[in-house]
């Protein structure tokens, strides 16, 4: 390859410099490409540590919130006691009263309990005072600039609580994001975002949208496990976690839908008595998810499972409802299709499983060209969760029929 001469300035002075030959070429992009490997790398590094520091801040922001509540715990108890009125008067409410008379002991002495009396001061009480200041100035000054060295007053509290407040938030959200990813993640991601919403409940444990997640760990690990008492321990944390939430979040259409889905898993593993009282409970939940919420097609496709189920319920689970409740649950299976169908109106292609589930509605209703045509359109959807899988298998069934 022949090297053409380039001008690099213009003028009666140009000076000529030559191209670069093909090996050359070819070397500098080999380069390139070396650099821009090593950028991609550098960055999923920076991605490691950004996720490193995220966990080690949620950590310091919970310790530093439970050091500067025990710091004002103690500091309210060495406060008070010794921060009273002095008075004269044989009828002060002194705490250092005498137990037989229920009246002030006058003497300048001590009282019969071996305690000074409320009307004279001892060095004993300016010395307390003066150890609960120094140890008040030692106690403070771990709270990390939250709070003020001399005292605690309630100004500087609510100071500090909008500081922290401010950290948990803004920790919360990058923990809520990060949970949301690693529940849409295969077995090991559901397994370490448990592990990780576990390793923040200290921090966030009054938080709504951390709780009803935690409980949607706690499915997640339900759905992963095989052995069936580790599946009813898993079931029944995630509901406790959600009856704490509801104290003061009765309001949260996520938390009612996941105390609903917890609720249907427990039932599994229960008594048919058992599993009709669970459902009025279900039942009562996903219509309160469906209030707060109405656009949730989550919530319509647990419904319409629950109206499919009851549509279907045996003889011996119907004539138990009957002697337990004086109103029995009752759906058809026109309901259950209602429901499954506002699912595919709110999010066309939500699943496989509510596709089969309308082809199943269809055919049990004498409509066989409407069940084809779900069936069709069913298969048309990859399998992404257990029930998918399940819905699949009944796909086929349906097909060889």
């Amino acid at each position: 390859l022949t090297r053409m001469p380039v001008p690099v300035e213009a003028g009666d002075g140009a000076v000529y410099t030559p191209l670069l030959t093909h090996d050359e070429q070819v070397d500098v992009l080999d380069r390139l490409d070396f650099v821009l490997r090593n950028i991609s790398e550098l960055r999923k590094e920076v991605e490691e540590l950004r996720n490193s520091l995220q966990h080690l801040a949620a950590e310091i922001i919970g310790e530093v919130r439970c050091r500067l509540e025990e710091t004002q715990r103690v500091t309210r108890r060495r406060r008070f006691p010794f921060h009273r009125e002095r008075s004269d008067s044989t009828g002060s409410s002194s705490i250092y009263f005498t137990a037989n008379s229920g009246t002030a002991n006058t003497d300048d002495g001590e009282s019969e309990g071996g305690y000074t009396t409320a009307n004279a001061e001892s060095d004993y009480d300016r010395e307390s005072e003066r150890e609960s200041e120094e140890g008040e100035d030692e106690v403070s000054c771990e709270t990390v600039r939250t709070a003020r060295r001399d005292s605690l007053d309630l100004v500087n509290e609510d100071e500090t609580h909008l500081i922290l407040d401010s950290l948990l938030e803004e920790g919360l959200g990058q923990l809520l994001q990060q949970a949301d990813r690693l529940h849409s993640g295969d077995e090991q991601e559901k397994r370490e975002g448990f592990q990780l919403l576990l390793n923040n409940k200290l921090a966030y444990a009054d938080q709504r949208d951390f709780l009803w997640r935690l409980a949607r760990a706690h499915n997640d690990m339900y759905e992963i496990t095989e052995d069936t008492d580790e599946k009813k321990t898993y079931a029944s944390d995630g509901k406790e976690e959600l009856e704490i939430a509801f104290q003061k979040w009765d309001q949260s259409a996520e938390c009612h839908q996941w105390y609903a889905i917890l609720c249907g898993k427990l039932s599994e593993h229960e008594s048919i008595q058992k599993r009709i009282q669970t459902g009025y409970v279900f039942k009562e939940h996903i219509d309160k998810a469906i209030a707060l919420k109405p656009e949730d097609p989550k919530s319509y496709y647990l419904l319409g499972r629950w109206c499919y189920q009851v549509s279907h319920l045996g003889w011996l689970e119907k004539k138990t409802a009957s002697a337990l409740f004086e109103a029995p649950p009752t759906a058809t299976v026109q309901d259950a299709l209602q429901n499954f169908l506002r699912v595919e109106e709110l999010s066309p292609g939500f699943s496989k499983a509510v596709r089969v589930y309308i082809a199943k509605c269809y055919k049990d209703l004498g409509n066989n060209s409407a069940a084809l045509l779900w069936m069709n359109l069913a298969s048309e959807l990859p399998v992404n969760t257990k029930e998918d899988a399940e819905s699949e298998r009944e796909l086929e069934e349906m097909r060889s029929i």
